[in-house]
């Protein structure tokens, strides 16, 4: 039996999104030099042309709707890097990102089974906002992994149906080298995220232990994380050998990494993948300047393969998309090529090839 995943990094990062949808958050927004969400917007259409007002909430996907449909994945999984609110209790960050709860559609639209919220914004709003995000993807029929309402919620991981009896369980982490502040993690009956200690050893066997209770012999296990800084394509050794560490002796089949705003290596290890970084999907970065070099509008859809039981990687491919008008659209062959280039260049480091496909890439080890 196989179990087909998509997986993505960043979902929603910003406020201009919000404010082409149906029902636009209010306006204003903090983070230094954009005061207003329609800013980010103007930006944009500086650099693009214009972008619609009262999009659908399916506008975002753009290409990528039929690339899903084609490709049928079992499971969806993204990383929403947002706060689902109308909360006003900022914190002081600087940086503080909400979506309105009523545009939580852009999710269904997509058929989103699962957001994993340990990130360094879903408490950009406080408690009031995560709670309230917790309660409008619940009410969407969105599964989340690593918040909750509880120091034991945000450790159970999201469970998800594959057919034929499989699942898949997606565990949700942070790391501190993410900008996750200590006093975010969940508590015993405080909601938060699962921030990790560390990662040590010790943290790899109670991982281990949790996945060990909870996996049968036709499940999935994924664990998504949410580490390191927001650009470069460093890898830091801490990372790879946690990564590493969770296939040897957590029992995990999949390590979905994200927090860089653009895709970093992948590795297969022991039959197992390790994503780095995942980048950005779903952005409102359209017409910000700065760090060109790494192309933040340049996205990836991972397509992953699974065999069951055992949990072997059959198949990794990965479809190439660039966010234009805030919309995912096929890239030009010019910009296929960078990326591919880029790719190719980044997992060459463990020994992996990137071939060219006809809608993509795909990744040999």
């Amino acid at each position: 039996m196989s179990v087909r995943l998509f997986l993505a990094g960043d979902v929603m990062t910003g406020r201009g999104v919000d404010q082409i949808l149906a029902h636009p958050s209010p306006p204003e927004l903090y983070e230094p030099h954009v005061r207003f969400a329609d800013q980010y917007v103007e930006r944009a259409e500086a650099v693009n042309g214009p972008i619609p007002r009262h999009a659908a909430p399916d506008y975002v996907w753009g290409d990528g709707l039929a690339v899903l449909e084609r490709r049928r994945p079992d499971a969806r999984i993204v990383n929403l890097e947002t706060s689902v609110t109308t909360s006003e209790a900022a914190l002081p960050k600087g940086i503080n990102y909400r979506m309105h709860p009523e545009n939580a559609e852009v999710l269904t639209a997509a058929e989103i089974d699962c957001c994993v919220l340990a990130n360094n914004h879903v408490l950009d709003w406080d408690v009031a906002g995560l709670l309230e995000t917790l309660e409008t993807l619940e009410r969407a029929g969105v599964q989340v992994a690593g918040a909750g309402r509880e120091a034991a919620a945000a450790d159970a991981p999201a469970t998800l149906p594959a057919g034929g009896g499989a699942r898949v369980l997606v565990f949700g982490f942070c790391a501190g080298d993410s900008g996750v502040p200590p006093d975010w993690t969940a508590g015993r009956r405080t909601p938060g995220v699962n921030r990790l200690l560390d990662l040590s050893d010790t943290t790899v066997e109670g991982i281990g232990e949790r996945v060990a209770a909870l996996k049968g012999e036709n499940d999935l296990v994924v664990a998504s994380i949410h580490w390191g800084s927001n650009w470069g394509y460093e890898i830091p050794r801490a990372h790879r050998r946690f990564g590493r560490a969770l296939v040897d002796g957590a029992g995990v089949d999949a390590v979905h990494g994200h927090s860089a705003h653009h895709p970093k290596a992948v590795e297969v290890y022991r039959g197992r993948p390790i994503l780095y970084g995942c980048g950005d999907l779903i952005n409102d970065y359209e017409g910000i300047s700065g760090h060109e070099d790494v192309r933040g509008d340049l996205a990836v859809m991972y397509f992953l393969t699974f065999e069951l039981p055992g949990g072997t990687l059959r198949e990794l491919d990965l479809v190439p998309m660039r966010v234009r008008n805030f919309r995912l659209q096929h890239p030009a062959e010019a910009d296929r090529d960078w990326l591919h280039r880029r790719l190719r260049r980044e997992c060459e480091r463990f020994g992996h090839d990137v071939e060219l496909r006809e809608e993509g890439y795909s990744l040999e080890w």
